[in-house]
């Protein structure tokens, strides 16, 4: 079960909000939906999106159903049992436009190895961390990071050879920074719209490198949204959360 409790005795978790209020972050779903869009209008078919950290598919399969016949979707997900449960999910809805990939976006590629959680014990894998740091959360299960049990490939997102980029989300549970140094040269060629979970990462940093490289930056309640100053986009930011 995809839950945990918190302090005051509500819970969360992906699976949790969907069961409760069938659907989930449908505010985040529904702004993103709305800059693919815009995408769409300015840089015309083609469109390509990104979903690091893709759980068990929400924003893919929203995405995916949204852009067909004019984008595509590439969703990344490095617990291997949840990634099972995304790319069910994308073929149930008959996804065609998207691919799943099983992995872990970092600075650089190679091998991470940590403890998987018990997926038949109540826990909120969406909040499991790959990389124990100071203040690791608590997902509703002990979690003994001395005691690594599965591997997953780590991969660059620079590595991926995408030809265009036009949305790239990224909620790696602390590891948005490193992933975004692995999709420099990506980011400078393409200027995609970028959505990073900092709850868990340094959002004054990230901000600050992305301003340095054009971009203007709007915190999005747990999120950093970016969109380049040459991007006409950028003049719908505000129509873009009214709509939602």
């Amino acid at each position: 079960m995809d839950y945990n409790h918190t302090h005051t005795g509500d819970f969360y978790g992906v699976g949790a909000q969907i069961m409760e209020n069938g659907c989930y972050d449908p505010l985040d779903v529904a702004n993103l939906k709305n800059l693919l869009r815009w995408r769409h209008k300015y840089f015309g078919d083609g469109v390509m999106a990104l979903d690091g950290g893709a759980n068990i598919g929400v924003h893919t399969v929203e995405w995916a159903r949204f852009m067909r016949g004019w984008g595509s979707v590439l969703a990344v997900e490095a617990q291997e049992r949840v990634f099972y449960a995304l790319a069910g999910n994308i073929t149930l809805q008959n996804c065609h436009n998207a691919r799943a990939l099983w992995a872990a976006l970092a600075d650089v590629p190679g091998e991470l190895s940590f403890p998987e959680p018990d997926y038949t014990q109540q826990g909120s894998f969406g909040s499991f961390e790959l990389k124990a740091r100071a203040g690791t959360e608590y997902i509703g299960q002990p979690i003994d990071y001395g005691k690594p049990t599965t591997t997953v490939r780590q991969i660059m997102i620079d590595g991926l050879g995408l030809e265009r980029l036009d949305l790239l989300k990224l909620d790696l549970e602390g590891m948005e920074a490193e992933a975004l140094d692995g999709a420099r040269e990506t980011i400078a060629r393409c200027r995609p719209i970028l959505f990073i979970e900092t709850i868990k990462s340094d959002g004054d940093a990230i901000s600050a490198a992305l301003r340095s490289e054009g971009y203007r930056v709007f915190a999005d309640r747990m999120n950093t949204l970016a969109i380049h100053e040459t991007d006409g986009t950028l003049q719908h930011i505000q129509t873009v959360k009214e709509a939602a």
